[in-house]
C-alpha cells in the first residue's frame, strides 16, 4: 500500500534550559521539558523547527505511551505525526517488545532525559522515508513492507559503524543513549497539545508510529508475524551478540545462563543453534526453569535452593563451563559468573542493573586462571539482524516459544509492572496493530 506525500507545517521550539527541578508543576502547559541531571549538555541543546504534518487520508496524529519521572506511571499522550528525516523511516507500528531495559529507565535505576517514550523493540509496516534519503534505502525499504528494528541504531558511518562494530556506534551512544535524540541531536516527538518535545528511548517504539534509522532496520518475510518478530530486536538481538561476538560459541562447548528471562531464555536457544554440547540454565523460578528445558537446556539450576556454583562444577566434572553468561545485572550474579567457569574460561556480562553498581572478582583467580570477562550490549544490526530473522524463518529459533505473553496497547503499564514482580516468564510484547 502507498501512501501520498505528508502536508507540512512547522512551529518553532526550543528545548528548556532551566534547573527548575523535574516536573515542579502539574500539567503539561506549565511543565518543564526536561532535568540537567540526567545530562550535562541537555540545557545547552536547542531544537530546530519541530515540524509535523498528517497522511493525506490518514491520520495528522498519533499516541505513544510517556515516562514522565521515576515512580510516576506511564501516560499515554497525543502526539504530532512525527517526521523521518534523511536516511530515516517512518514506521507504523505493529508491535513493541516489553524490555527490563525500559523498566530500568522507568524506575529510576538508568539515567535518561525525561519526559520520553521508551520501547525499543519493534516491529511495523513501512509508511514514509525521510527527504533525501538515499535511494538503496528507498528501494530495499519500500513504502508498504515489513520491516523489524534493532535497539542499536547505527548511524553507519562513525569510526566504529565504518569497521562493521555497529553495536559500538558512537553516534547512538553519543546521542541516543546520553541526550535522547537522533543524530542531528533532535527528537522527532511532539506533544499534540503544546507542542513540547519528548525524548526518544531508541526510536521510542511504544507509539503508533515511530522513526527509526534505516541502517537499524530489516525486512521482515511474510511468513513471519509482527508480534512474535518483535523481539528479534532487542532480546534475540542481545542474545545473539553475546554469543556470536563475545563468546564466540564454538560447537561442543559448555555454557552456563544465570537469569532465564527475555534475554537469557533467548541465550539458550542459540546457544543450541550454535551447538553447545552442554546447556545449564539458573534461575530462581521453576517455572522459568521447566520453560528452559523446552528452549534447549540440558541442565536447570536453582540457585534459590542449592549452590548455583558448585552444581555447575558438578555437572561439567568439576572444570566449570566453558563460558558463562549473566543476563540479570546483579552483583552476586555477576561474582556466581565469573566464579562458574574453568580456566580460561569466558564470562560474558549482558545484564543492565542500577547505575553505578559494582562487580566483585578474585583478582589473583582472574589472573592466574586466565578467566576473560566480557561484556556485551546488543549485536550489530546490519550483519546480524537479517541472520536472526533466517534462524527464526527457518524454525531454529522459536519465536512463538520465546514470548509468553501479549497484551494491547492500552495494557503496557500493567506490563511493565508485572515484569518488575517477576510474573513474565519470557517476553511479553505488546500489539499496537
Amino acid at each position: 500500500m502507498s501512501f501520498p506525500r505528508f502536508i507540512r507545517r512547522s512551529s518553532k521550539l526550543a528545548l528548556s534550559s532551566r534547573s527548575t527541578p523535574l516536573f515542579a508543576t502539574s500539567r503539561f502547559s506549565n511543565r518543564p521539558f526536561c532535568s540537567d541531571s540526567n545530562n550535562s549538555s541537555s540545557s545547552s541543546t536547542t531544537a530546530s523547527a519541530a515540524s509535523y504534518y498528517h497522511l493525506s487520508g490518514g491520520p495528522s496524529h498519533m499516541r505513544a505511551a510517556v515516562f514522565w519521572e521515576p515512580g510516576k506511571p506511564l501516560t499515554f499522550e497525543d502526539f504530532h505525526m512525527p517526521r523521518p528525516k534523511a536516511n530515516e523511516v517512518l514506521i507504523k507500528t505493529k508491535a513493541c517488545g516489553v524490555c527490563h531495559s525500559d523498566l530500568h529507565v522507568i524506575k529510576g535505576e538508568l539515567p535518561f532525559a525525561s519526559p520520553c517514550v521508551v520501547g525499543h523493540e519493534i516491529t511495523g509496516e513501512v509508511v514514509e522515508h525521510g527527504q533525501l534519503s538515499d535511494s538503496k534505502i528507498i528501494e530495499r525499504f519500500p513504502v508498504g513492507s515489513h520491516v523489524v528494528g534493532a535497539f542499536i541504531m547505527p548511524c553507519g558511518s562513525c569510526l566504529f559503524c565504518s569497521k562493521g562494530q555497529d553495536d559500538l556506534c558512537e553516534a547512538f551512544f553519543a546521542y541516543n543513549r546520553a541526550k535522547g535524540t537522533l543524530y542531528d541531536g533532535e527528537t522527532r516527538l511532539f506533544l499534540r497539545s503544546n507542542d513540547k518535545p519528548v525524548y526518544m528511548y531508541s526510536m521510542g517504539g511504544l507509539a503508533e508510529y515511530c522513526v527509526v534509522p534505516a541502517h537499524a532496520l530489516a525486512v521482515l518475510p511474510n511468513s513471519l508475524p509482527y508480534t512474535e518478530s518483535a523481539i528479534l530486536g532487542c532480546a534475540v538481538f542481545t542474545a545473539y551478540g553475546a554469543m556470536a561476538h563475545a563468546a564466540e560459541v564454538r560447537p561442543g562447548d559448555a555454557i552456563a545462563v544465570i537469569g532465564i528471562g527475555g534475554v537469557g531464555s533467548s541465550c539458550l536457544q542459540i546457544a543450541r543453534a550454535f551447538g553447545a554440547s552442554e546447556i545449564i540454565a539458573v534461575d530462581v523460578q521453576d517455572e522459568k526453569l521447566q520453560k528452559a528445558k523446552f528452549l534447549g537446556a540440558t541442565h536447570c539450576v536453582n540457585a534459590a535452593k542449592e549452590d548455583a556454583v558448585k552444581k555447575i562444577k558438578d555437572i561439567t566434572g568439576g572444570l566449570g563451563v566453558d563460558i558463562a553468561v549473566e543476563a540479570l545485572g546483579k552483583p552476586q550474579t555477576f561474582l556466581q559468573c565469573v566464579q562458574s567457569v574453568r580456566d580460561g574460561g569466558k564470562a560474558v556480562m549482558i545484564g543492565l542493573t542500577l547505575s553505578g553498581a559494582k562487580g566483585e572478582v578474585d583478582i589473583n583467580h582472574l589472573v592466574r586462571r586466565q578467566i576473560k570477562v566480557i561484556g556485551s550490549y546488543g549485536a550489530r544490526a546490519r550483519q546480524d539482524l537479517p541472520k536472526l530473522i533466517k534462524l527464526a524463518e527457518s524454525g531454529i529459533f522459536n519465536l512463538t516459544a520465546a514470548v509468553s505473553r501479549t497484551c494491547k496497547f492500552e495494557e503496557a503499564p500493567q506490563a511493565y509492572k508485572d515484569l518488575d514482580k517477576g510474573a513474565i516468564a519470557g517476553r511479553a510484547v505488546v500489539e499496537i496493530m
